[in-house]
């Protein structure tokens, strides 16, 4: 046998031991050494209509009932940043919540591109106008997802990579928000119907960004199936006149058992 041949296979060998000792592979060693978690994003990530918010986080409503809270609470990584904001957007996330990504990030979770497509007025188009006014405003809606929305996610995600090269990054979509074919005082099955349709739409375009860079699509679609709105069990709040700001958006049952299970398992 060649010499270096030779010292290539000792190497190997001693490397497989060293391994066995430690009952971790290198890899795996290298990647249980990037186990801070950080979660970015909307509301929907921050945990408005879950309650329990966090004084200290203002009118980003960050709430002990989110989703990225649990995951930490259950998981304890290493350090945990929790920067996700109510009625952030992509300019926002790039603009005041990448801070604590850095090399030895493990983990980071995201919801954002709903504000971006105008979401709040969407509902409230909805809510309180006609049938066909609705309607031609989702139609806004979706072209801003098929023609302008790509390249802030694009952006979005270019730069976290590039803050966090070693990070597992988990995107998270949107629920359908209603349960059809159900007798519910509101708005009309035309409506509700076109705003699942939509949400559908803007979950197609962003995941399709995500697994383009590399991400892990999160779909919270399943989970919520049969806890939509008029479903009888809803993990969504319809429209709240005491609270306008969480309507139609998870409880904390759709923080805990629609978003978190989805987390779990794809981080």
């Amino acid at each position: 046998m060649r010499r270096s041949r030779l010292v290539v296979l000792l190497g190997s060998l001693l490397l497989a031991a060293s391994a066995a000792l430690t009952g971790a592979a290198p890899a795996q060693a290298s990647e249980a050494a990037a186990t801070s978690y950080v979660a970015l994003g909307d509301s929907y990530s921050s945990g408005v209509g879950a309650g329990s918010y966090i004084s200290s986080s203002g009118d980003c409503k960050r709430s002990t009932k989110a989703y990225p809270y649990l995951w930490a609470a259950a998981n304890s990584p290493s350090s945990f940043a929790f920067t996700a904001c109510s009625g952030a957007r992509t300019d926002e996330v790039l603009a005041g919540q990448l801070a604590p990504l850095n090399a030895s990030t493990g983990v980071v979770s995201i919801s954002v591109g709903g504000n971006d497509a105008g979401f709040a007025d969407v509902m409230t188009t909805c809510v309180l106008q006609s049938d066909s006014a609705c309607i031609s405003r989702i139609n806004t809606a979706r072209a801003y997802v098929d023609t302008t929305l790509p390249g802030k996610l694009d952006t979005v995600y270019s730069a976290i990579r590039g803050k966090a090269p070693a990070a597992q990054v988990v995107v998270l979509g949107y629920p359908r928000f209603y349960k059809l074919g159900q007798s519910c005082l509101g708005l009309s099955e035309t409506k509700r119907k076109a705003i699942n349709d939509a949400s559908d739409h803007l979950n197609t375009a962003i995941q399709k960004r995500a697994l383009n860079h590399g991400f892990t699509w999160g779909d919270v679609r399943g989970t919520f199936t049969g806890h939509e709105i008029c479903s009888g069990s809803s993990w969504l709040h319809s429209v709240n006149w005491l609270n306008i700001g969480e309507s139609y958006h998870p409880t904390a049952n759709g923080q805990s058992g629609g978003y978190l299970p989805v987390l779990d398992n794809a981080a």
